[in-house]
């Protein structure tokens, strides 16, 4: 009995330490987000991961590793234009 309860308390722990990103990849027109096509991706990181880290699990989810993008901060959510692409990547934290 005890051993369930500790076993579900540190599980717990473990979950509230992470946070839910939502990922959505999409073509731009005139610079604006066109949502022609859209692509959408969700993951789970540590909520004391860097923007740096986030921005990197993004691109890849995106299949933009290794291309060079403009991140803009929004406080609850980033926008990724990865440069030479018609492309934008919102990301949004739950």
């Amino acid at each position: 009995m005890i051993k369930n309860w500790i076993d579900n308390f540190f599980s717990n722990q473990k979950v509230n330490n992470m946070m839910k990103v939502s990922v959505v990849q999409t073509d731009t027109f005139g610079g604006e987000a066109n949502y022609a096509w859209a692509n959408s991706y969700e993951f789970a990181i540590h909520k004391a991961a860097s923007q740096r880290n986030i921005v990197r699990k993004a691109k890849a989810l995106a299949g933009m590793t290794g291309v060079k993008a403009d991140t803009y901060d929004y406080g609850d959510g980033l926008t990724i234009k990865p440069r030479g692409y018609n492309q934008v990547i919102f990301v949004d934290f739950e």
